[in-house]
C-alpha cells in the first residue's frame, strides 16, 4: 500500500508543476505580463503576443511529451519494484 501512495504523491507533483509552468506561461506570459515582455522581438513579432498567440501553445505540447517521459520513468520505478 505504501508503494502506491507513494506512486500517486509522485503523479500528483508532476501534475502540479506541469499545472503552474502552463499557468505561468498561458496567463502570466499571455496575459499579466504582456506589455514588458511585448518590449522585446522573437521573428518579427512581439514576445507578448508571440506568448499569447503561440508560445503557450508549443510549451503546452512540449509539457505533454515531458509529463509522458516522466511517467514513463515512474512507471518503470514502481513496477521493477513490485516485480522483486
Amino acid at each position: 500500500m505504501q508503494k502506491k501512495t507513494t506512486y500517486w504523491q509522485e503523479n500528483l507533483r508532476l501534475i502540479a508543476i506541469c499545472l503552474v509552468i502552463w499557468f505561468v506561461v498561458s496567463f502570466g506570459f499571455g496575459l499579466l505580463l504582456v506589455e514588458p515582455l511585448n518590449e522585446f522581438r522573437l521573428g518579427g513579432y512581439k514576445l507578448g503576443f508571440w506568448f499569447a498567440q503561440q508560445g503557450s501553445i508549443y510549451i503546452f505540447v512540449a509539457l505533454i511529451f515531458w509529463y509522458g517521459y516522466k511517467m514513463n520513468s515512474l512507471d518503470k520505478k514502481y513496477q521493477s519494484e513490485d516485480e522483486s
